[in-house]
């Protein structure tokens, strides 16, 4: 949801999730790296509040899946096979498939977003139930290691793919795109947990200052259940708790 300083790769984590980072490779010639491994850049002049959707990661080949059914479909079919019927129970868990009803869109909903960083109570950030946060959403301080928890809730049927992508700019360049793939999901009336790999923010005079992103939960159908712009800074220190 900020900038991760490490650029070395993905970390090890959750077998079933996988971290992409990439950097502004694309804009060197702006870029001047000092002695210490900081990043310094000639301020732009465009805004610093970009919201322009740069989908480059869409051009990714799509997975071709099979035909969607409801989970009373799903649970009916190849009754005789047993070891199908062993991976819907794995799958399906204590579901009642009468209760969820023949849906065949799955439902996501973003509960809470909170950042967790060691030593210091959770930030955790209110999402508006229409639109986006207005004015910086949090404030992060420079040099500082943190990870974002997120809780979400399944209803109707199997989500297939969800996956978290966030994108960053700072004065209209952009600086860091994180994607995640979080996993497959059944529906259940208790909410799931899930926490980024942790990252550090980028420290120094150049880094501080006010950045925008988008942040979006989408899944292999390229549904998308929760998209937001906004802003955040990174300064010396924390923000004072209100």
């Amino acid at each position: 949801m900020g900038l991760d300083e490490n650029k070395e790769g993905g970390k090890e984590g959750n077998p079933v999730s996988e971290t992409k980072k990439t950097g502004a490779d694309h804009v060197d010639s702006e870029i001047e790296h000092d002695t210490t491994g900081r990043v310094s850049r000639q301020m732009s002049e465009s805004s610093l509040y970009t919201t322009e959707d740069e989908d480059d990661e869409d051009t990714e080949s799509k997975i071709q899946l099979g035909p969607q059914c409801t989970l009373k479909e799903l649970s009916e079919k190849d009754k005789d096979d047993e070891s199908l019927r062993r991976w819907k129970e794995q799958l399906l868990g204590c579901v009642d498939v009468n209760s969820v009803g023949e849906t065949l869109d799955p439902e996501v909903k973003i509960l809470s977003l909170a950042i967790k960083s060691h030593g210091r109570n959770d930030i955790f950030l209110i999402i508006p139930e229409t639109g986006n946060p207005k004015g910086p959403w949090f404030t992060l301080k420079e040099g500082s290691r943190y990870s974002l928890k997120f809780t979400f809730q399944v209803s109707n049927n199997i989500v297939s793919g969800l996956k978290y992508r966030n994108t960053v700019w700072k004065t209209g360049i952009k600086v860091d795109s994180t994607k995640e793939m979080i996993g497959t999901f059944s529906p259940q009336s208790e909410p799931y947990t899930h926490e980024m790999p942790e990252e550090t923010t980028p420290s120094g005079m150049f880094a501080r200052g006010s950045y925008s992103a988008k942040t979006q939960f989408l899944d292999d159908d390229n549904r998308c259940y929760l998209a937001m712009n906004y802003t955040f800074e990174i300064k010396k220190d924390w923000q004072a708790a209100a």
